[in-house]
């Protein structure tokens, strides 16, 4: 009589977590098919080029001029600053600085969040408002910005570069065949070349082109979400973004004063519009939003879900989300 009992409550016991297990492993997300995910991925996203538009036109010598002017501080008004200051290259920095707003050659700080120059080139527009058409006339704009590098005008700009015998040098091997090759449109022309090449790779793109083991399950489950919540409505492409202008706050408002894309076109509707910005790297990048004022990127996910989508993230979701966000960063600078 002892042994029956005492084994009917043996069974018993072992039933109770068996069907609770077996009742969480039905409540859990289907494991998503690799397969499929990488055919939906590649249609609505891809895979970043091996060249940035404009790319073909450049040369080693003038990729190399534009190296030397993006790490000069020659091209402030009191040699405090290069591009690089806040678009840092260095320690493997993600060309950014990580700062909310930057600090301009006085001090003073800017009103937006410094964007990183990595595969900026292959965005359809340059700065926040989109107030560049390209990578060149964006790099006309900083030098010049009395709140950033402070430079009086272009003239005063040649006038350096001239006085520097290694750039006379460098001008004439970057723009060969120039009667006059030391000019300011030849300046930016040099730092978009050198731009061009800050192609990055990640292990999104190497599952893309068919490696199954690049992403985790954790980070395809978020790359599911991704595809199917409505993240893709702005960010799509190649870089995750860089594609539209978009009002921030769609649904829910975000607090701000900054107008955006208004203050450039002053067409109505445009108020509060800002170029979705790529994900790629974007794990490296913060803080983030246009004004800088979000620091952690989980946060800012779901942050991003409750305004644009009107959709309250559960943590899973939100974790998966983020790990497959970190799935982005360029292996260079993640070793």
């Amino acid at each position: 009589m002892f042994e029956r009992r005492s084994c009917s409550l043996i069974a018993a016991f072992l039933f109770v977590p068996l069907t609770a297990a077996a009742l969480q492993a039905a409540e859990a997300p289907a494991k998503p098919d690799p397969a499929a995910l990488r055919a939906r991925a590649l249609e609505v996203l891809g895979v970043l080029p091996d060249r940035m538009p404009g790319a073909e036109h450049d040369t080693p010598e003038r990729i190399e001029l534009g190296r030397m002017l993006y790490f000069e501080k020659r091209l402030s008004i009191n040699e405090s600053q290069s591009c690089n200051t806040c678009h840092d290259l260095t320690r493997r920095r993600a060309g950014v600085d990580n700062e909310p707003t930057s600090p301009g050659a006085f001090g003073k700080r800017g009103d937006r969040n410094s964007p990183t120059t990595l595969n900026a080139g292959f965005h359809f527009a340059q700065f926040w408002d989109g107030r560049a058409e390209d990578l060149k006339e964006q790099a006309k704009g900083p030098v010049l910005n009395p709140v950033e590098m402070a430079m009086p005008d272009e003239a005063e700009v040649v006038k350096r570069l001239r006085a520097a015998p290694e750039y006379r040098e460098a001008f004439a091997k970057a723009f060969p065949g120039e009667a006059d090759p030391i000019t300011y449109d030849h300046t930016a022309e040099a730092i978009a070349a050198f731009e061009r090449t800050l192609i990055t790779r990640d292990r999104f793109d190497d599952f893309q082109r068919g490696d199954d083991r690049a992403l985790s399950a954790v980070e395809l489950r978020g790359l599911d979400l991704f595809l199917n919540v409505g993240c893709t409505t702005c960010h799509n492409g190649p870089v995750l973004g860089g594609t539209s202008f978009q009002k921030v706050g769609l649904i829910h408002p975000y607090e701000t004063k900054d107008l955006g894309r208004f203050l450039v076109t002053r067409e109505e509707g445009d108020e509060y519009k800002f170029k979705v910005p790529g994900l790629r790297n974007v794990a490296l990048t913060g803080p983030y939003f246009h004004d800088g004022k979000q620091t952690d990127l989980r946060q800012t996910v779901i942050k991003m879900a409750h305004m644009q989508l009107d959709r309250e993230l559960t943590a899973d979701e939100a974790a998966a989300l983020t790990a497959f966000l970190h799935s982005l960063s360029d292996k260079a600078r993640v070793q």
